[in-house]
């Protein structure tokens, strides 16, 4: 399998994962345009795209859904309870039912030779999950968005050869920043996002096992950027003596694509 992230940010949010007979999109959280031209620079057609995984209704996930699912006709996977509340939006409203296709969590499905798992998480939406990605014994485990990590989470992830983990903000940026305080508070709260101390406490009790390698995603525009997020999880990982292991630490940029990542 292989994992691109075209965007990845508080602004906009879409992931390509693919192998040999297959593409997939995971959310579709920037305009149609710039999901075809980010396809375009990894030399995948926007046509043979062949399903789009959205983990949950806020505009930065599903901003270009409705125009790339109608376009392209492509299949739409999401809980009933996230196609009901973007079914309100007039732009999602009138995808044809023949491209949904509704999913739970915990329970896998196949789309070609990539097995699927949505798990649910932890934020301030209807019914959200994230993904995992299985193929001939590689894994992927994505997870953004998380008010918070637990066991289950931590069950989901493990074992991933890749890791793809929500460094949202720095706290100290998010308290002195302009945010009035309830947004403050819901971004810190366990419905919000993860911080990135957060985030290395949990790539900490992932590392040390099968993952080799960690993209930090998610980043906000206002309150991170991407050296301090690298350096806060890469500090944590120092002091507990991880980079000794054989694993490689990036970070998702906001508003281009990544490089791609081979598993």
């Amino acid at each position: 399998m292989k994992l691109c992230s075209l965007a990845s940010g508080s602004s906009g949010n879409c992931i390509y994962v693919g192998s040999k007979r297959t593409n997939l999109l995971v959310d579709a959280g920037i305009s149609a345009k710039r999901i075809e031209y980010g396809l375009n620079l990894i030399d995948i057609y926007p046509d043979t795209i062949q399903g789009i995984l959205v983990t949950h209704e806020h505009s930065d996930h599903i901003s270009g859904l409705g125009v790339l699912a109608k376009r392209y006709h492509i299949p739409v996977y999401a809980t009933y309870e996230t196609i009901m509340a973007f079914r309100r939006n007039r732009y999602l409203c009138d995808i044809s039912d023949e491209l949904i296709n509704y999913i739970e969590p915990d329970k896998a499905f196949m789309i070609n030779d990539i097995l699927i798992e949505p798990f649910s998480i932890s934020h301030d939406a209807a019914n959200p999950v994230c993904y995992t990605m299985r193929m001939d014994g590689g894994k992927i485990g994505i997870a953004t968005d998380l008010g918070k990590y637990d066991d289950y989470i931590i069950s989901k992830l493990n074992d991933s050869d890749l890791l793809m983990i929500e460094a949202n903000h720095d706290i100290n940026m998010l308290m002195v920043g302009h945010y009035p305080y309830y947004l403050k508070q819901r971004i810190l709260g366990d419905r919000g996002h993860l911080s990135n101390d957060t985030c290395a406490e949990l790539v900490c009790k992932l590392v040390g096992g099968k993952s080799r390698r960690i993209i930090l995603a998610h980043l906000s525009k206002e309150n991170n950027y991407e050296e301090l997020a690298y350096e806060t999880v890469y500090c944590e990982l120092s002091r507990l003596g991880t980079p000794s292991l054989d694993f490689k630490l990036s970070v998702a940029h906001r508003d281009i694509p990544s490089d791609m990542v081979e598993v």
